[in-house]
């Protein structure tokens, strides 16, 4: 690593940052609202974006700073087991494409906002809706947190902040700076502005990659020295554990894990606030099914981008945080101009989501928490003034969570968030389809999944963490090591299912379902989507 700053890559830096800024404030202007007081408008974009700006959307939400640096990491650290990020995204959208439609046309149909708002609809229970927005915004701190991270690494890479040594303040005043912007322009622009924005940010980074891929292999022999470098590196033994560091493929008592962490981990992407808020922005039906055809184009961009951490490994990159490693391997391999696109790449990768995920917790907080329990008669402005002050609070939690904790631990807490929000499954995908679950019976599976991941995540050791060091354990009854949010999800159904049956027979109270059959295939334009919407939603743009 440089001991001085790059001053070439910082200055392209910069210039980007400083161009997704203003395009984050003037995104204020863009598509402008009749009624910019409402959540509609504000949180939503007005649910009023194409196909195009859908797909950029949803691209710059899920393909974020984590994927750039941590999903190489992980590769660069451990081998193949890292690539679980590949075969997730490929089952995700045929499994999006089931539901993500009926979410949108019920969620149109009624004016629903969150995830939240739909459970407590079809089901009719304040405390389901609770549980799935508490799990929502705790999900979502440790994943905001991740690209504040990326965003850190980036500038650690460029010496900007001094070394060790260096008083806190300053070292994390670029990060700091690069808070209060985004803050700044969330809170003025609400989801228009990552919108806009995820237009320069996917644009950079297959910019990046393409170059990258070509590029680095030439320079360092071809694909032939990369894989046998990595090969040899894994062949090492851990010191620690007495076993090798990594491998190039998954060995057999492997299998399980890789398996249940790809499967749990594409059954809880679409779970999280940030996912429904970019999906329920769009103006039609239509719009999501044809995304949902067209965001694999990401997956491939995301097979390319792993084989950076054995590009890394090939080039001697050396960190003592693998979060460091990618960003390193930009700074040795690229001229300082590309490696400063490089890593305005991945610094935007973090604007983007980090500004949708703190839009997602802060919309789940005031509709479901403020408005639900707190004031109950909150007129739209107030929601959505009370939306833009938490999405403040949200990125200030994580902010705080980057500054005193180990950043080498980060990505530990995000896999322990998709435990968490894999348990709101079957309350939202089971309510999409079926009203048989009975609404206790849902707090109960939810209780029990939640308590379970939490305590078998607790009981995960690291060489670095003597709690919460990873997301496989023992399954309980077979015994292979996998994935604990996918052990979790089936106590969770089980449990369900067994209290549902109990409760049905005692004839328990069941809760008021206000959808209809109709809603769930429900399209923009369709008679009585307006009448159904609430009074300040009703007339704003893309809300009819």
């Amino acid at each position: 690593m440089n001991d001085g700053v790059n001053g070439v890559a910082l200055a392209v830096f910069v210039f980007f940052f400083v161009l997704v800024t203003v395009m984050g404030f003037l995104a204020a202007r863009w598509r402008k609202a009749e009624n910019e007081h409402s959540l509609d408008e504000w949180g939503l974009g007005g649910r009023s974006f194409g196909t195009w700006v859908t797909w950029f959307l949803l691209g710059g939400d899920l393909y974020t700073a984590y994927t750039f640096v941590a999903v190489p990491a992980a590769v660069y650290a451990a081998g193949a087991a890292g690539f679980f990020a590949v075969p997730y995204t490929i089952l995700v959208y045929p499994l999006i494409f089931t539901f993500l439609p009926r979410l949108w046309s019920v969620s149109h149909r009624h004016g629903y906002v969150t995830t939240s708002d739909f459970v407590r609809g079809r089901y009719g229970s304040k405390g389901l809706s609770l549980a799935v927005a508490l799990t929502g915004i705790l999900a979502t701190m440790p994943y905001i947190a991740l690209q504040l991270v990326g965003i850190q690494a980036v500038l650690d890479v460029m010496g900007v902040g001094g070394g060790e040594s260096t008083h806190w303040f300053v070292k994390d005043l670029p990060l700091l700076v690069a808070f209060g912007v985004l803050a700044a322009y969330t809170y003025s622009s609400g989801l228009r502005a990552p919108a806009l924005i995820a237009f320069v940010k996917d644009t950079l980074i297959y910019l990046v990659i393409a170059v990258a891929i070509i590029y680095i292999p030439i320079k360092l022999g071809g694909f032939d020295a990369i894989f046998s470098a990595a090969g040899e590196k894994f062949s090492q033994v851990n010191e620690d554990t007495g076993k090798p560091v990594g491998s190039l493929v998954p060995g057999e008592a492997g299998h399980w894990g890789y398996a249940t962490l790809a499967l749990g981990s594409a059954l809880a992407l679409f779970m999280y606030p940030h996912s429904i808020t970019a999906t329920l922005s769009s103006r039609s039906r239509e719009v999501i099914r044809r995304n949902t055809t067209i965001l694999p184009l990401y997956s491939l961009m995301l097979g390319l981008l792993a084989l950076l951490g054995f590009m890394a490994i090939a080039a001697g990159v050396e960190v003592a945080n693998g979060q460091l490693a990618i960003p390193q391997l930009f700074e040795n391999m690229f001229p300082a101009w590309f490696a400063g696109v490089a890593f305005a790449a991945i610094g935007i990768g973090a604007l983007v989501p980090a500004a949708i995920m703190s839009i997602a917790a802060a919309n789940l907080f005031t509709r479901n928490i403020y408005k639900d329990f707190l004031r109950p008669d909150a007129t739209p402005a107030q929601e959505t003034k009370v939306s833009k002050l938490v999405s403040l609070l949200v990125k200030v939690g994580a902010l705080a969570f980057v500054l005193t904790m180990d950043k080498t631990v980060a990505i530990n807490f995000q896999l322990l968030g998709g435990i968490w929000i894999l348990q709101t499954f079957p309350a939202l995908v089971g309510g999409l389809f079926t009203r048989w679950f009975h609404r206790w019976a849902l707090i109960g599976g939810w209780a029990v999944g939640m308590a379970y991941g939490t305590a078998a995540a607790y009981g995960v050791a690291s060489p670095t963490q003597k709690h919460f060091g990873g997301s496989s354990a023992a399954i309980p009854g077979i015994g292979e090591i996998g994935y604990i949010g996918l052990t979790a999800f089936v106590l969770n159904i089980a449990v369900a299912v067994v209290l549902t049956l109990v409760l049905r027979a005692v004839k328990a109270p069941d809760g008021v379902d206000e959808t209809s059959p109709s809603d769930y295939t429900a399209d923009a334009g369709d008679p009585g989507v307006a009448a159904k919407l609430p009074p300040a939603t009703a007339g704003a743009p893309g809300g009819h």
